[in-house]
Order: C-alpha cells, then sequence, then structure tokens
C-alpha cells in the first residue's frame, strides 16, 4: 500500500509523533493506522525506558483545589529542561495528575516510600490469614504477594489506575508522556490537603 501524505498527517496528529517516526511506523504496518499506532507506542515506551536516569531538575508545581475549597492538591513534576515544562502537554499531565491525587487519594509517589516494617507487619496479618484459611504452604507467598499488590495499587501514585482511563496506571501514563516529549520525567512529591484532617 502507497503511504501517502495525508495517510502520514493523520497518524501524526491522532499520535503527535514526528512524520518520519509515523512515516516508518506505517511502512512498517502496511498503512494500517492501528498497527502503526500500537508500533510507536512500543517504540516510544522503549525510547522512555532508555531515558530513565537523566538528570530532571526542572518542571513545574502543579495545584488543584476542588471545587468547594475543602480539598487541594500540591505536586512537584520534574523534567530535564524549561522548555518540556512549558508545553501544554506537560503541563496538562500535571494537572491530570494533581486531579488523580485529589480522586484517589495516594499515600505516596510509589511503593519505595512506604514502610518496610508496616509492610512486614502486613505480610505477617496475611500469611496467618492464609494459614487460618487452609492454604497450602506454595499458595500462601503468592496469596501473601496478591495481597500486597493489591494494597500498593490502592497507595501509591504510580500504580494506580488513571481515574480518566483505569485502562492505565499512572506509571503508563507517566511513560506516555516521556516517550512523547522526549525528556525523562519524575512525579517526585505531592502533598493532599483535605478540611478537617489531622
Amino acid at each position: 500500500m502507497a503511504i501517502t501524505a495525508a495517510l502520514v498527517n493523520e497518524l501524526r496528529q491522532k499520535s503527535g509523533a514526528g512524520m518520519m517516526d509515523c512515516k516508518k511506523a506505517l511502512e512498517a504496518s502496511d498503512g494500517d493506522m492501528e498497527k502503526a499506532i500500537e508500533y510507536l507506542r512500543k517504540k516510544g515506551l522503549q525510547q522512555a525506558e532508555k531515558k530513565v536516569g537523566r538528570s530532571t531538575n526542572q518542571g513545574i508545581i502543579q495545584s488543584y483545589i476542588h471545587p468547594g475549597s475543602r480539598l487541594g492538591v500540591m505536586v512537584e513534576i520534574n523534567c530535564e529542561t524549561d522548555f518540556v515544562a512549558r508545553t501544554q502537554d506537560f503541563q496538562d499531565f500535571a494537572k491530570d495528575v494533581a486531579m488523580q491525587i485529589a480522586a484517589a487519594a495516594p499515600l505516596c509517589v510509589d511503593r519505595t516510600e512506604l514502610d518496610s516494617q508496616f509492610i512486614e507487619k502486613e505480610s505477617k496479618i496475611y500469611r496467618e490469614q492464609a494459614s487460618e484459611q487452609g492454604k497450602p504452604e506454595n499458595i500462601i507467598e503468592r496469596f501473601v504477594q496478591g495481597k500486597l499488590d493489591k494494597y500498593y495499587q490502592e497507595v501509591c501514585l504510580l500504580e494506580q489506575s488513571f481515574v480518566k482511563d483505569p485502562n492505565k496506571t499512572i506509571k503508563d501514563l507517566l511513560s506516555e508522556k516521556i516517550a512523547k516529549l522526549g525528556e525523562n520525567m519524575v512525579i517526585r512529591r505531592f502533598v493532599r490537603f483535605q478540611l478537617g484532617d489531622e
């Protein structure tokens, strides 16, 4: 199938990728738009993985105040350059993350921030539950890990399902933005205020 300029432009509008990347994606997928989008996503995620570890000392602090002014969030999101920090894509991502924190009330950005003693205590409780239910030894560890994973999905921002698209986690959304904007990005920290909370 001939790859026309109109087809390349259509893919560019849908994906936000560069012209040459769109052309290569369409050639690799014989002009199939859906396959080309999938190709770009895979390529973008691979590129995003390569960017992890690069210095991120630019960015923005985004705030969100829920209507009624009884709930507020501040989140710091970093990137490599001030240029990217000022793009609409980056700022929209920061707003989405702030709204996610307001809606889903995570306790931390990722599981490394959780208290290891607390996790060990929870693991012990889950093991005891599994034993009381008569689960065999070889199943108990999987049971405990499953319970912990479920807990992490509730309290760790990066592991939560994105409120606007539950098929993605916040980590998936972050990886997509890194791939699209071409820079490493980090959700550094956040604070969530709810009126009356201690």
